[in-house]
């Protein structure tokens, strides 16, 4: 089933979307927005594999007699992943500034004026 890695990214991202849609906790939001992310790393790698498909090591291969898979849609997984762990790293430094400031991770909370 060539439409299964789709499939599989799709109900990722709809499990940490409906995380970050019903979490009443910041940390929380913030761990489902990893969620989501990590449907765009199955949906990237699954877009560049090719069945049978070697390393794209062109020593001794003659062009057009192999299928190779695409190293590019792989070199953009892995500066996802350093990008994903760079937001993730300063979403939760902000957060805990929140926590010392307010005393709550509640973002209900947070937009509430105190008289």
């Amino acid at each position: 089933m060539d439409e299964l890695p789709y499939l599989t990214a799709g109900w990722v991202f709809l499990v940490g979307l409906y995380g970050m849609a019903t979490s009443r906790n910041l940390v929380h939001q913030v761990m489902c927005l990893s969620v989501v992310q990590s449907a765009t790393y199955v949906l990237l790698l699954s877009s560049g594999y090719r069945q049978g498909g070697l390393a794209p090591i062109l020593i001794d291969a003659k062009p057009g007699s192999t299928t190779f898979v695409d190293p590019v849609v792989q070199a953009l997984a892995l500066t996802d992943i350093v990008v994903g762990a760079a937001v993730t790293a300063l979403l939760l430094a902000i957060i805990v500034r929140v926590w010392r400031v307010k005393h709550t991770l509640d973002p209900d909370a947070l937009t509430r004026e105190e008289s």
